[in-house]
């Protein structure tokens, strides 16, 4: 007895060691902000710290006296609730007492001077959108006689697609009604022959403007046209300057456009976040790809600082709300190092998970029912824990395997009517939904308990066995009597997945197999770690030892 205590002694320290181990390790990979599919808060939070804020971006473009980004940023730092908005408007409302005329362009420009003389006051003590001023008959004839002495080819193939005839929504610029297109055409020009086009959209307007000429029809520059009335409609000549300096392409610009119509509200949000990012492709790619969500992301971005918003748009992924702990070094590391973050935390789930089960073996066996077979347990294990950290990895990674909401801000193609028809539209064919219902989760969350509980049942009447005061041979008959409850797996998988089928038909959950065969797969899988890993196993021993206590009693009968 003396030398079985310290032995259970022993025993009973590695036991919990384990347990602490997997319990440490699962925490401290649980805390690492790092996800596959999306990004964390604290993650944007270590990234936006020492950057500049929105106000702070704001008061620089006051210093540059851009006035009417400015306002745009300052609704932005309202909208974000940023410390330093008050000394932002105050900031802006001097410059706007300082040069009251250039408020309603917002800001100077060289190059609009010697046309609209700056200096005098129009009346106007707001920003004003570009194209109420350029599209009075007087001011389109001012802009025509300046541009046509420019020297650039690129000026002079926009000024030709003026006398085009061939148009899709436009009415021509040279009948009646065609000012706007006029209008678009000469503000096209003055912003190329300024510089205010980046150079890539400069290169491809030039050519789609050549493209326009050589064809005698405005083809794909008149989508582009559109889409700059739309915007012109709606900034100021400095707000639209800005924009297009740091946009790639005509696509950009038809997609600001589009976000400009279907969220007006979020407008300056959405500038803020262009101008503060150095990308307006890269804005209008992720909220184009992720809707509102996407804006309350980007909001969110903006409220942690410009690094912040440079790495939500780098990744290009949605914001995860799972709940985290917050540990600075943690989030230092996963902003440095994210690929090898992700793998340690993975690998952390793994380990976690394994030292866990080995602990939770410690448990509910004892020492002698652990003699035989240590190597085949370690695999069996470790084939656990591998199940184990996958789901782990599920639960901390929101989209693995549910798809980010469809945008409500894709872009839709709407062509003009040409004709009634009174046969109903062709049905879409029927697709297969790629994102995965939160009532499906659950599901496949509630089936998961069950059979881990079944599980744990089942080990328990297996030690229950194990320490019966019994000969190994009884102990055997017992564990043949308990077959039915080793099998309640199999009996519990098929009960969910009639169930979930059940509900599915008549309408009370949303229809999904996923959802209702998931219980069955996770019932096989139970009764396969059940019988392979512990029965099997404990049956081996259990016949070993009744055999090794049958011959000395063979021996001594004869």
């Amino acid at each position: 007895m003396s030398d079985s205590s310290p032995d259970r002694k022993g025993f009973t320290l590695r036991v919990f060691a384990w347990l602490a181990a997997g319990i440490i390790l699962v925490a401290a990979a649980w805390s690492l902000p790092v996800n596959l599919k999306s990004i964390s808060p604290a993650l944007l939070r270590a990234a936006g710290e020492g950057t500049s804020s929105v106000a702070g971006y704001g008061k620089d473009l006051v210093d540059y006296e851009k006035l009417g980004p400015a306002e745009l940023v300052l609704t932005a730092a309202q909208a974000v609730k940023d410390p330093r908005t008050q000394a932002l408007k105050e900031a802006v409302d001097r410059l706007a007492a300082h040069q009251p005329e250039l408020v309603a362009w917002g800001g100077y420009d060289p190059f609009l001077d010697p046309l609209f003389n700056l200096k005098e006051s129009k009346g106007r003590a707001a920003s004003t959108p570009v194209m109420t001023f350029f599209l009075p008959e007087k001011a389109r004839d001012t802009l025509r006689g300046y541009l046509a002495n420019s020297r650039s080819l690129g000026v002079q193939a926009l000024l030709k697609t003026r006398d085009l005839t061939v148009t899709g929504r436009f009415v021509p610029a040279t009948r009646p009604g065609g000012q706007p297109l006029d209008a678009v055409i000469l503000l096209s020009a003055l912003l190329y022959q300024g510089e205010h086009l980046s150079a890539s959209l400069q290169r491809e307007l030039r050519g789609l403007a050549d493209t326009a000429v050589s064809q005698k029809a405005l083809g794909d520059l008149e989508g582009f046209y559109l889409d700059l009335l739309s915007l012109s409609q709606r900034l100021d000549w400095v707000q639209l300057c800005e924009l297009l300096r740091r946009t790639e392409d005509s696509k950009t610009v038809g997609e600001y456009a589009h976000l400009a119509r279907v969220a007006p509200d979020q407008v300056p949000l959405i500038y803020t976040a262009a101008l503060f990012s150095n990308s307006a492709d890269r804005v209008a790619t992720y909220l184009i790809q992720f809707g509102k969500a996407g804006i309350e992301d980007l909001r969110l971005a903006l409220t942690e600082g410009q690094g912040a918003v440079r790495l939500l748009l780098l990744r290009q992924v949605p914001v995860s709300r799972t709940p985290a702990p917050r540990i600075g070094a943690a989030a230092e590391f996963g902003l440095l190092h994210p690929k090898i973050a992700l793998v340690v935390k993975w690998l952390g789930f793994l380990l976690g998970a394994f030292c866990l089960l080995r602990g939770l073996d410690g448990t509910l066996f004892s020492t002698s029912t652990r003699e035989t077979g240590s190597a085949l347990r370690h695999l069996q294990s470790g084939v656990l824990a591998l199940l184990v950290a996958g789901l782990l990895v599920l639960a901390t990674e929101p989209f693995l395997l549910k798809a980010a909401p469809a945008s409500e801000f894709k872009l839709r193609l709407v062509l003009p009517v040409l004709a009634t028809n009174s046969a109903p539209p062709a049905s879409p064919s029927a697709k297969t939904p790629l994102t995965m219902e939160t009532s499906t989760l659950l599901s496949i969350g509630l089936f998961a308990v069950l059979q881990v509980s079944t599980y744990l049942l089942c080990l328990v009447k297996i030690r229950e066995v194990a320490h019966a005061a019994v000969p190994p041979l009884v102990k055997l008959k017992l564990m043949e009597n308990e077959e039915n409850l080793f099998d309640s797996g199999l009996y519990v998988g098929i009960a969910g997945t009639a169930s979930a089928l059940v509900l599915q038909v008549l309408h009370i959950i949303p229809g999904d197999l996923l959802a209702a065969y998931s219980s069955n797969l996770f019932g096989i899988i139970c009764v396969a770690l059940v019988k392979i890993r512990h029965v099997r196993p404990y049956k081996r021993t259990l016949i070993l030892q009744s055999q090794a206590t049958a011959a000395p009693a063979a021996v001594m009968t004869a």
